[in-house]
């Protein structure tokens, strides 16, 4: 059992969890106020892109918005773009002041959207189409609808804070192995093991970056030239180490740490900091919430990988030790208890 104090320092980090979460929205939002989303472009430049290849039901519905949205894109995106802010803050302030239905209703609108957007603005990542995690693939803003879920208030804390206990169980364990083992198997798909389909991608998140930033990608897509299979395939085999490590909950900090690592490797090279430098990012891209995901599994470790030693045989997670003393009511105590040792 978690004493009362353990009980509000988790909640106080779950409560930082959603307030990053509610950061990265407002992020979002100010990002869609940049003038490149107010004009056409954006629509042909970044949206319809997205349709090119997919499923039917994917490609025709995002044509079908585009050709709606465009006559009107600048008011569309002003909506969009204030849409993401108020979700930002209504997460930010359902959590500082610990109102649970505020929050309830934040996270639910947060989880709606992220899913549309998935679908009628990314084109489900990319899933379909061959799209990489080196590119930001099953979709950045899948990933936001994950952490939400994960985050779901449930009760109050000692505290008064809503906890987390999606965090504690092994649905969160088992949505981690799904999507780090999902995202290793797209590396292995053939269009992801040609000689130059890494390099390809580092030329490409260097197109229209700043000095620096342009020349470090572009160097870097030069050595890769001629690496793609080896590349991928090392990845992909850290993807599966990284999701099979923390779902077992033996020893997952490690894999938590190396998850940030390789998250923020493919941020860096593969997504260019989400194109944000350019002045035509829609958003951070999914290096950032594959951080935070890992931050969020961090959280609910201690309730889920206590040692076999540590608590009694055929006692639950999270029962009391053998070492743990207990209080029995009588005996020489001066407060009527007497401390005792099983």
């Amino acid at each position: 059992m978690t004493s009362p104090d353990q009980e509000m320092t988790r909640n106080s980090r779950v409560r930082t969890l959603r307030v990053v979460l509610g950061l990265i929205w407002i992020l979002d939002g100010a990002l869609q106020f940049q003038p490149y989303m107010f004009t056409r472009s954006f629509v042909n430049n970044v949206i319809v892109p997205t349709a090119q290849g997919n499923a039917g039901f994917v490609s025709h519905p995002t044509i079908a918005i585009a050709h709606f949205i465009t006559p009107d894109i600048a008011a569309w995106n002003a909506l969009f773009a204030g849409l993401q802010v108020a979700l930002g803050v209504g997460i930010i302030g359902g959590a500082y002041r610990k109102r649970t239905s505020v929050l309830r209703a934040a996270l639910a609108a947060s989880i709606g959207w992220s899913l549309m957007v998935w679908w009628l603005s990314e084109g489900l990542g990319g899933i379909l189409t061959g799209g990489s995690p080196l590119s930001g693939a099953p979709g950045a803003v899948a990933l936001y609808a994950v952490v939400a879920i994960l985050l779901w208030p449930k009760g109050a804390g000692v505290d008064g804070a809503p906890g987390a206990p999606l965090l504690e169980s092994v649905f969160a364990r088992m949505v981690w192995l799904a999507l780090w083992g999902f995202s290793g198997f797209l590396l292995l798909e053939p269009a992801n093991q040609g000689r130059g389909a890494v390099s390809s991608l580092v030329s490409q998140a260097a197109t229209g970056e700043p000095g620096l930033v342009h020349r470090v990608l572009t160097d870097v897509a030069h050595s890769l030239a001629g690496g793609g299979p080896w590349a991928d395939s090392l990845l992909a085999v850290a993807m599966f180490a990284i999701g099979a490590g923390v779902a077992l909950g033996r020893h997952p900090r490690p894999f938590l740490v190396l998850s940030i690592v390789v998250s923020g490797a493919i941020w860096v090279f593969g997504e260019a900091f989400g194109g944000i430098l350019t002045g035509q990012g829609t958003d951070p891209n999914s290096g950032p919430l594959w951080a935070l995901l890992a931050l969020c599994m961090w959280v609910g470790v201690p309730l889920w990988s206590h040692p076999a030693h540590d608590r009694l045989p055929g006692a639950p997670i999270g029962s009391r030790s053998q070492d743990e003393p207990t209080l029995v009511a009588g005996g020489a105590h001066p407060h009527g208890q007497l401390v005792t040792y099983r």
